[in-house]
């Protein structure tokens, strides 16, 4: 595998991806229906607009960055549990 080829298979994205699996339809109805009633509230959504905006205008600070970043990576989490609810709550229906 190349040095590109190894750094993409080993980010955060790629990394939770394989461990979550979300193509996989295992969970049960009532964990699947918990994950997919996950979600940011009003006040971190508008902080994460706030952020993005500042983000486009090339205005964040590092801190802001950093924040940024991690919202970005817990949206992506959350993004692949509930790919994987819907999958699973699919089969079970």
């Amino acid at each position: 595998m190349s040095i590109q080829r190894d750094a993409i298979a080993s980010t955060e994205a790629a990394i939770l991806s394989r461990l979550i699996r979300p193509d996989e339809d295992d969970l049960l109805p009532e964990a699947a229906q918990a994950l997919l009633r996950l979600h940011f509230d009003e006040s971190d959504l508008a902080r994460l607009h706030d952020l993005v905006t500042k983000n486009q205008d090339g205005a964040l600070t590092p801190a802001e960055k950093r924040e940024l970043e991690s919202y970005l990576r817990v949206s992506s989490f959350l993004d692949l549990m509930q790919a994987k609810a819907r999958r699973s709550l699919k089969k079970h229906a």
